[in-house]
């Protein structure tokens, strides 16, 4: 499936209830993070002071499903393979559909996803070995705090991927230029600085090896609000479930800043 519209239509359809790496190569991806709208003023605060985390791409209105900035078709409550259902902090289902918990309070935040810079480091030939192994990026929950905006507060949530030395400068340089989908790495080596016990035990997504010779590098991931959803406490919160994203009709090369 190489059109994002396809993309969506499958999923709506339940013909792709699956990860969506390496789908619609050269769009953008994003992650999802649906509120009351009771809490809609404050969570954008939030991603204003947390831009690396949480780079906001669009915001709905309330009630409203369509996002016509990120694609004309796009209805978020069927266009996710798979959401999670959080009620006061507490994760208690995943759904393929919301339409049947759909409300006219609901309001739709859509941040840029690392799947946006991976494209354009393997465009530069830097291998990304998760990808390699048909598996979902780790991603770790840290004792790092994030700025805190009314009740929204909590840990950050890094992405990791090993690189040599040699192409770690260069990973930190590419993704640099892609401010809106995380940017540069917060962090390079020494996960212990981040609270990272066991990179063999991610918080989310599959384990990948790093190398004798390699540099674990660490990017704030766009699963952030469902870290800081367990110590904010939101009445409800719906996000997409990890490496399960919505696939937009932005391109890729139209978030790059010029060198």
């Amino acid at each position: 499936m190489k059109h994002p519209r396809e993309v969506r239509r499958a999923i709506r359809e339940g013909r792709h209830p699956g990860h969506t790496a390496g789908l619609a190569r050269g769009y953008v991806q994003g992650n999802v993070c649906i509120l009351p709208a009771e809490y809609a003023a404050d969570f954008r605060a939030f991603c204003e002071r947390n831009p690396k985390p949480c780079p906001l791409l669009a915001m709905s209105a309330p009630g409203d499903p369509r996002l016509p900035a990120l694609g004309e078709d796009l209805d978020i409550r069927s266009d996710v393979p798979r959401y999670r259902i959080f009620r006061n902090g507490a994760l208690q289902e995943e759904l393929a559909d919301l339409r049947p918990l759909w409300r006219e309070d609901l309001v739709t935040f859509v941040l840029g996803c690392s799947f946006s810079f991976e494209e354009a480091l393997m465009k530069e030939g830097l291998r990304l070995r998760y990808v390699e192994q048909g598996r979902n990026v780790p991603m770790y929950r840290t004792s790092v705090d994030t700025v805190p905006a009314g009740r929204f507060h909590g840990k950050l949530v890094v992405s990791m991927r090993p690189f040599s030395p040699a192409d770690a400068i260069r990973a930190i340089e590419i993704t640099a230029r892609y401010p809106r989908v995380h940017g540069s790495p917060v962090h390079m080596g020494f996960p212990e600085q981040l609270g990272i016990e066991d990179l063999a035990r991610p918080w989310a997504g599959d384990a990948t090896e790093v190398r004798e010779g390699e540099l674990p590098l660490f990017w704030a991931c766009g699963i952030t609000p469902q870290s800081v959803v367990l110590d904010s406490r939101p009445s409800l919160c719906i996000t997409h479930a990890p490496g399960h994203m919505l696939v937009t009709d932005l391109e890729n090369a139209s978030l790059a800043q010029r060198a």
